[in-house]
């Protein structure tokens, strides 16, 4: 796949089937769900599009307090290591200190150190980031 014009988009309309399939190319053994509960509690979400193609998604959750959380980072394996995961978890962060959380957590499996620690996360038993 190739990097040109990639947007990106704060909670854009999305169905199952668009997320499934995107899950479905990037996380080995990944069975259908439906997302539209987990979206409904989401402090936001952030996409990534190649005109009508999702090829990037990252969730924000929160307590509604001073923590939030980063969860089910994907990029489609054909636009991996180009910026795109960044750029997520950019806006994912920018949105959560925006709504005032104080904290951004991330859990993560070690293979995934580098790319959150440079996104700016600091290594802790729960993958914290202070936002403040």
């Amino acid at each position: 796949m190739r990097m040109e014009d990639v947007t990106y988009v704060e909670r854009a309309p999305l169905t199952d089937a668009q997320l499934n399939a995107l899950f479905a190319v990037a996380w080995h053994g990944h069975t259908d769900k439906r997302f539209g509960p987990v979206l409904d509690r989401s402090l936001t979400w952030v996409t990534a599009w190649q005109g009508q193609h999702l090829v990037g998604f990252v969730n924000v959750a929160t307590d509604g307090g001073a923590h939030a959380f980063v969860l089910d980072t994907t990029v489609h394996p054909g636009l991996r290591r180009r910026g795109v995961g960044r750029r997520l978890v950019a806006a994912a962060v920018e949105r959560a200190r925006a709504a005032g959380a104080a904290w951004l957590h991330v859990d993560y499996e070690p293979h995934l150190d580098a790319f959150y620690r440079g996104c700016g996360f600091r290594p802790t038993a729960a993958g914290l980031l202070p936002l403040n």
